[in-house]
């Protein structure tokens, strides 16, 4: 299995879950974008993942690069690679596939628990979020898990968008605190130090909650590698 990952920025990476991939044999290739270059091939490729980033996907600073990941993300579905969107990556699959993405009401920082409506898809976590968008899948979605903020996961055909970050660890965490989230952070009311203790202690939950949530995007994508 070849699984494309997509981050943004350099201090990002796929953590629990790659972990979860390449237990089940994946070859995992990372592409950052748009400091890259272009986006790969998705010749072979059979699943991608993409990951968060400091932006919103209606922001005027990244006009010149978000279209181009909107069309890449439009030809997996058309080619049907399952898409796995983590926060960013849900809101960048949103926006491709017909859905809206709006700042939300509040940014939502902290371990969190989600209202699952499909417990065996998505559990209640507790989830890391770090976010201040929110999205509104488009019609064809259907949503597995939300709060009173926003939904929180959602499937679209065989694509799976979650909006909190299955893939983080305290030392991803403390590298996003030290590249401007710290303040983000606390304008959420959340203590840094108090975060990036926390975060330690869920790690070894957390890295099994995010193998199971591999195991169900992989679950989800069937249908679409069965056509």
């Amino acid at each position: 299995m070849r699984v494309v990952v997509v981050r943004h920025h350099a201090i990002d990476d796929a953590g629990f879950i790659a972990d979860a991939f390449r237990a089940r044999g994946a070859e995992l290739a990372v592409h950052q974008f748009p400091a890259g270059g272009p986006l790969p091939s998705l010749d072979g490729v059979d699943h991608v993942v993409v990951l968060g980033a400091a932006w919103s996907v209606y922001e005027e600073r990244i006009r010149d690069w978000i279209g181009a990941e909107l069309d890449w993300l439009r030809a997996a579905d058309a080619a049907g690679i399952p898409v796995l969107g983590i926060c960013f990556g849900a809101q960048a699959l949103t926006a491709a596939l017909g859905g809206q993405v709006e700042a939300a009401p509040r940014s939502e920082v902290g371990w969190t628990t989600v209202q699952t409506l499909e417990p065996e898809l998505i559990e209640p976590g507790p989830w890391l979020e770090f976010h201040h968008d929110r999205c509104l899948p488009p019609p064809t979605a259907r949503v597995l898990a939300r709060n009173e903020l926003c939904a929180q996961a959602f499937t679209i055909g065989p694509h799976l968008a979650v909006q909190f970050h299955p893939e983080v660890d305290a030392a991803q965490l403390g590298r996003w605190l030290a590249d401007g989230g710290k303040a983000e952070a606390q304008r959420a009311g959340q203590d840094p130090d108090k975060l990036i203790a926390q975060t330690e202690a869920e790690e070894q939950q957390a890295a099994l909650r995010a193998d199971r949530l591999v195991a169900v995007a992989l679950r989800l994508a069937k249908p679409a590698a069965a056509a």
